[in-house]
């Protein structure tokens, strides 16, 4: 049964849509995804507050920038659980390797080594050629595609137990790959490059998962090189 769209997300949507002018704004998971977990999607999760790039609260006015960046991610936020709600409730044991023609035992851990900026890196880096493909490490619905990210071009995966992953660096996303859509290991998503701030290294995949705990509604990462097996 297709269930009725909430008025309050077709609001987010359109809030987002406007303030946003061309960017892509959220989109509902595909009508034909069932709901696995319908109590989840009456949980809302807190608005947050919009910090700068040193991890503060700006003390003056919004930019229109910042207002735009705090209304899309209100817009993710607000359709976080209609995602949650879609995915099977236990986290996946395994993950498949997402870089096409490489293996598991060729990726050298670097999850949680220090980066620029006092930051540590949340995340593996599998190294392949320009253009090689990016498929998905487990089956789940896409929930976004963007350049925010300060890897450039990225997708982030909603798959079971709410976990996230996340693929960015991406020279391009494939070309059926859309917000809402449902994907399996065999889906590509999209193409190893450098993007964003991988442009002076050689071309990889940033692979990250974030476990989600409900009761901060937040998703906090973990590595997710235990995980992966081969192709």
């Amino acid at each position: 049964m297709i269930e009725p769209r909430p008025v309050y997300l077709i609001r987010a949507l359109v809030l987002a849509t406007a303030l946003l002018g061309t960017s892509i704004a959220q989109a509902p998971p595909d009508a034909d995804i069932a709901v696995l977990r319908p109590e989840l999607v009456a949980m809302a999760c807190p608005e947050r507050p919009v910090v700068t790039t040193a991890g503060f609260a700006p003390t003056l006015p919004l930019t229109p920038e910042q207002e735009a960046t705090r209304d899309q991610r209100a817009a993710y936020r607000d359709l976080l659980t209609v995602y949650l709600a879609r995915v099977p409730s236990e986290p996946d044991a395994e993950l498949l390797m997402p870089v096409e023609g490489v293996r598991v035992s060729q990726v050298a851990n670097t999850y949680l080594a220090p980066r620029d900026g006092g930051r540590s890196h949340q995340g593996q880096d599998i190294f392949a050629p320009r253009h090689t493909p990016v498929r998905s490490a487990t089956s789940g619905i896409v929930y976004e595609i963007s350049d925010r990210f300060t890897g450039g071009r990225g997708v982030m995966i909603i798959g079971a137990g709410g976990v996230r992953y996340f693929y960015t660096h991406l020279e391009a996303y494939a070309d059926d790959v859309r917000e809402g859509m449902w994907v399996t290991t065999d889906t590509v998503i999209g193409y190893v490059g450098n993007d964003g701030n991988a442009g002076t290294t050689p071309t990889h995949l940033h692979f990250g998962a974030y476990g989600f705990d409900p009761a901060s509604c937040r998703h906090r990462a973990f590595d997710p090189l235990p995980l992966l097996i081969d192709r």
